[in-house]
C-alpha cells in the first residue's frame, strides 16, 4: 500500500502536464487560459492556433493517460484495480493540473488513453461515435458527452467489463459528462459554438467571449 502511495501521485502528474498551456507559451507566446474558451484541451488549440498544434498535443494528452497506467499501473500488482486507479489520476491531473493553477482540459482525450489501455474495441466504437456526432451536430461537446455516456454500455458488451471494473469505468464516464456541465447549459440555451470556427488568438482575446 505505502508503493501505490507513491506511483498514484506520479501518474498524477503526468496527467498533469499542461500539453496545450505549454503549446501555446512555446509557439505563441501566449497563455491559453486567457484565449478561446479558456479550456487547456485540444478544441481550444484548434480554435486559437490551428490543427498544426491541436493534432500534436491530442495525442500527447491521450499518450498521458496510457503512459500513466502502462508505467505507473503495472508496479502494484497485487491490487488487481491498481492500473484503473492511476489512469484516473492521470485524467484528475489533466482537468485539474498543479502545474498551472489547477486549470485544464475537459479530459476526454486523457480518458481515451487510459480506456486504449483497458478497452481498445469500446474506445474505437465510442470514437467512431463521436466523429458521427461531430459530423452531424457540429457540437465536440455533444459528441464528448454522448460518447462519455455510452463507454460504459461498450466495456460491458465488448470486453465483458463486470464489477469493480465497471464501476470505476462509469465514475471515469461519469466525470468527463460532469466536467462539460457549461457546455450543456449552453447547448440548452442555444449557445454553444460550433466546431470548425477558428479565431486567432488576437481577436479571442479582444472579445473574452468566446466558449468551448
Amino acid at each position: 500500500m505505502i508503493e501505490a502511495m507513491g506511483w498514484l501521485p506520479l501518474a498524477y502528474l503526468l496527467g498533469a502536464i499542461p500539453t496545450s498551456w505549454l503549446a501555446g507559451k512555446l509557439f505563441r507566446g501566449i497563455d491559453l487560459r486567457k484565449h478561446g474558451s479558456r479550456n487547456l484541451g485540444a478544441t481550444n488549440v484548434y480554435r486559437v492556433l490551428g490543427w498544426k498544434y491541436a493534432i500534436p498535443v491530442g495525442l500527447v494528452d491521450v499518450l498521458k493517460g496510457t503512459a500513466a497506467v502502462w508505467l505507473c499501473g503495472s508496479r502494484v500488482p497485487e491490487i488487481p484495480l491498481f492500473p484503473l486507479l492511476c489512469g484516473l489520476a492521470a485524467v484528475v491531473g489533466h482537468v485539474f493540473s498543479v502545474f498551472v493553477g489547477f486549470k485544464g482540459g475537459k479530459g476526454v482525450a486523457t480518458a481515451a488513453g487510459v480506456v486504449l489501455a483497458f478497452a481498445p474495441w469500446a474506445l474505437l466504437a465510442v470514437t467512431v461515435i463521436w466523429a458521427l456526432l461531430v459530423w452531424l451536430t457540429g457540437y465536440v461537446s455533444v459528441a464528448s458527452i454522448v460518447s462519455a455516456a455510452l463507454f460504459p454500455l461498450a466495456a460491458w458488451l465488448l470486453h465483458d467489463a463486470r464489477g469493480a471494473v465497471l464501476i470505476a469505468e462509469t465514475g471515469l464516464a461519469a466525470f468527463i459528462v460532469w466536467k462539460h456541465r457549461a457546455n450543456i447549459q449552453r447547448l440548452l440555451a442555444g449557445t454553444e459554438n460550433r466546431f470548425g470556427k477558428r479565431r486567432s488568438a488576437t481577436a479571442v482575446g479582444e472579445s473574452g467571449r468566446e466558449r468551448a
